[in-house]
């Protein structure tokens, strides 16, 4: 059997072509709904359920395929009698043909055209029709009825049988080609398939096209290949006794001396060899897992059999190397001195003390037992507080080699575990590409961003995670491209992000989670101080010597031009101080610069922070909030007003539903107490009550601002003005009680950085005070509440 030889009119070229051309200028009747037009085929004959290209090159039959593609029309494809017959008529054709539907049409060079159709039925011709620039006739499509019965049965169970014979006796068969023919049920498809596979002439297959009865078909095509496969095997045995005739040396000359003229035909040398070779040295030296050698073997033995122009080649190459690649046996020598691992740690970051002590303590266990399964560290916190450099100081410390895998906006499964080789440009996934980078089986691997995870139709990859972040099960971690365990156990994990919560539940088990809240100002002045002013020095090509900030300027570029947790902006900002002095003195016109306080207005501008509590709280029905976000605390006002109406609660400001349920809590709280509040509940239900919270396109919500919409309610219903020094948080109950809310300690930063002096805070949030760094408690004054009459008491100014 072999592929069809569908070259019929030499096609060349590859350009695919909209199937507009000069069609366009002919008037050309419209087709009975009988008709179809017809094209002329030399040494082709298309069936049923077949798939082949079609050369097409006479003017005709190029007019004749661009009407069928352009009318979106299938096409009646037959054999011409004559092969020679230059332009064939009605009478130089047979009747009997297949229908094709046009896949595809591919205008190539010099006039010469591609069709590759798809074969769909069988039809006889009643008659042709002229009045037409190409060859139209009137058809009668043949139904094909599919017999059944004990008898067709075994006729299709003896062809199939047959038909795989013969595939083993072929030296190149499409390994494809078996299991379609395996999955064939009807017994006119599997006729009509075993037929276009066979290496018969145009005659034999036009008698078998012209076989309707389905019985008679499956007949002769098993006769004919029973013939097929006794030439097939006999040529198997000549060959088999010319062989065993030559001798050894014959044999292995004969070879030798076939493949030199290969080669040399295809311009080729013994680099193949060479690179088998080489290959199979690289695995003796590999030390790999005994199971990853043997694949890799087995592999290696495919590759020298197969030819260097397959398709497989290069992917099996590719494969190979990646094997051979991957550190299956490198380890870094762990050296872990815990002295030395403080030094560092506080030479890279300065405060995050219990980060830092959590840390040793986990270095400490490994080097006590090394062989334990630690916990997985997670640092979270906001952005640009050194979550990412906390893991490049671990790998410091430890000696080990130091990858960063960004997870955000990873949606795709196949990123963690990787693709199968089949695919094209198949690769590993992130966690093995990583350890392939660090050249060896034990570095620092920070997984960041693990709140960014996404999912979608392609999988979870936070579930593929699961077992490459559980020490019990990582030793065996199966990549999908490399299809072979690789143990994970001595990679020491570490992962980052900004929101806890939004990392799956069952990934976050596994992990211990750490902490990193934002900087007080003293922090970030010391840490500009130490690590950014210098940074931004080489950048801008600055020597100290030149460009020198004093410490007032630096206190005033953080309270004045940032407002964050982290230090991102602290660094553009001394960035932007860099860059205008550098400007200065590549132009001649300073040698040194030392930037005061009062320069930074002209350097960076007026300044973009500004204390806005007092006019805010200038009125009364304003309270001051304090939020936690993702990028740490904030503060938060909370306007209300008051105007005639009919009772209602008005709420604005882009509120989710439980800060709105808070709001809708203190006002039924504060009409339950009206009496002892001095509000009068007769005018407060003729009355319509505004809540606002300002920075309307910006959701909030959370149950934290219940004190401060009480507080603001209060002041508004007793038209007294809270203190202007004062903030507050906590959750409010319909009895009046505080409850306590999370993110303390970034709440009190932001309080302190928004110039606030006195914080309010639900008395059963106590344990958390000694989270808050100690110079922020001294600064500030804390009461701590636990019924929400108690926080109006101390926040409402008096008289």
């Amino acid at each position: 059997m072999n592929t069809l030889d569908t070259d019929n009119e030499s096609p060349q070229g590859s350009e695919v072509e909209t199937p507009a051309s000069e069609s366009r200028s002919l008037v050309i009747p419209r087709l009975p709904e009988d008709a179809l037009i017809l094209l002329p085929v030399r040494n082709l004959v298309l069936f049923p359920n077949m798939v082949v290209p079609v050369g097409v090159g006479r003017s005709r039959s190029v007019l004749a395929a661009r009407q069928a593609v352009q009318n979106d029309q299938p096409i009646g494809v037959l054999l011409q009698k004559d092969a020679s017959v230059e332009d064939p008529g009605s009478d130089d054709l047979h009747t009997v043909g297949a229908i094709g539907g046009v896949m595809r049409f591919v205008n190539g060079r010099e006039g010469h055209h591609h069709l590759v159709l798809q074969g769909l039925q069988r039809f006889r011709v009643i008659e042709f029709l002229d009045d037409y620039p190409f060859l139209v006739a009137r058809v009668e499509r043949i139904e094909e009825h599919q017999p059944a019965g004990a008898e067709v049965d075994a006729r299709m169970l003896a062809l199939r049988d047959k038909a795989l014979e013969a595939l083993e006796l072929l030296p190149q068969a499409p390994q494809e080609l078996a299991g379609a023919l395996t999955s064939i049920e009807e017994p006119g498809v599997l006729a009509d398939s075993v037929a276009g596979y066979l290496d018969l002439g145009s005659a034999e297959r036009q008698e078998l096209l012209e076989t309707f009865d389905v019985e008679a078909r499956l007949e002769r095509v098993l006769s004919l290949l029973d013939y097929r496969v006794e030439v097939l095997k006999l040529s198997q045995k000549i060959s088999e006794r010319t062989h065993e005739t030559m001798s050894e040396r014959q044999r292995e000359a004969l070879l030798r001396e076939q493949l030199r003229s290969i080669q040399e035909e295809l311009g080729e040398s013994d680099q193949k060899g060479e690179e088998i070779r080489e290959l199979e040295r690289r695995i003796d030296e590999a030390q790999m897992p005994e199971e990853v050698d043997s694949q890799a073997r087995k592999e290696l033995r495919r590759l020298e059999r197969m030819p260097e122009g397959a398709g497989e080649y290069s992917m099996l190459r590719t494969y190979l190397d990646w094997l051979l690649e991957l550190p299956w046996s490198v380890q870094r020598t762990e050296d872990i001195d815990i002295a030395r691992s403080r030094a560092i740690l506080d030479e890279d970051h300065y405060g995050l003390e219990p980060v830092k002590r959590r840390i040793l303590e986990h270095l400490a266990v490994r080097k006590l037992n090394p062989d334990g399964r630690s916990p997985i560290l997670c640092f979270v916190g906001p952005p640009g507080v050194g979550k990412t450099s906390l893991g490049q100081s671990i790998a410091r410390a430890t000696g080990r080699d130091f990858m960063r895998a960004s997870l955000g906006g990873v949606h795709d499964e196949a990123e963690i575990r990787g693709h199968r080789r089949t695919y094209l440009g198949a690769l590993p996934g992130k966690i093995i590409q990583s350890i392939h980078k660090a050249g060896s089986r034990n570095p620092v691997m920070m997984l960041d961003e693990m709140d960014k995870l996404g999912g979608g139709i392609q999988g979870d990859p936070s579930a593929a995670l699961l077992e490459v972040l559980d020490p019990a099960q990582n030793g065996t971690f199966q990549d999908n491209y490399l299809g072979l365990p690789f143990d994970l156990t001595e990679v020491f994990f570490v992962a980052t992000a900004n929101v806890p919560d939004q990392i799956p539940g069952p990934l976050r088990d596994r992990m211990e989670m750490i902490e990193i809240p934002g900087y007080t100002q003293e922090e970030k002045v010391e840490i500009a101080r130490r690590y950014l002013l210098d940074r931004q020095r080489q950048s801008a090509g600055l020597s100290e010597a030149q460009l020198e900030v004093t410490d007032a300027a630096l206190h005033r570029i953080v309270s004045a031009y940032t407002r964050e947790a982290g230090c991102r902006q602290l660094e553009r900002e001394l960035g932007s101080v860099a860059r205008h002095v550098a400007v200065r003195i590549a132009e001649g016109r300073l040698e040194q610069a030392t930037i005061d306080a009062e320069d930074l207005t002209t350097v960076l501008g007026p300044p973009r922070h500004e204390s806005e509590v007092a006019m805010r709280t200038s009125v009364p029905g304003v309270a001051t909030g304090l939020a936690w976000t993702p990028v740490g605390g904030d503060i938060l006002f909370i306007e209300a007003n008051r105007s005639r109406g009919t009772g209602r609660l008005v709420l604005t400001g882009q509120l989710g539903d439980v800060m709105k349920e808070s709001a809708q809590t203190a006002l039924s709280l504060i009409k339950s107490r009206a009496e002892g509040l001095e509000v009068d509940l007769e005018k407060l239900q003729s009355d319509d009550v505004h809540v606002h919270v300002p920075a309307g396109a910006i959701p909030k919500d959370g149950p934290s601002a219940g004190v401060a919409m009480y507080s603001a309610l209060v002041s508004l219903l007793t038209d007294r003005c809270l203190r202007e020094d004062v903030a507050m948080t906590g959750e409010i109950t319909l009895r009046g009680l505080v409850l306590p809310v999370g993110g303390i300690k970034e709440k009190v930063l932001a309080a302190r950085r928004a110039g606030i002096t006195t914080v309010i805070l639900p008395g059963r949030n106590r344990k958390d005070f000694d989270d808050i760094p100690e110079p922020v408690r001294e600064s500030l004054q804390f009461h701590w509440v636990d019924h929400a009459e108690e926080a109006t008491a101390i926040a409402l100014r008096s008289g």
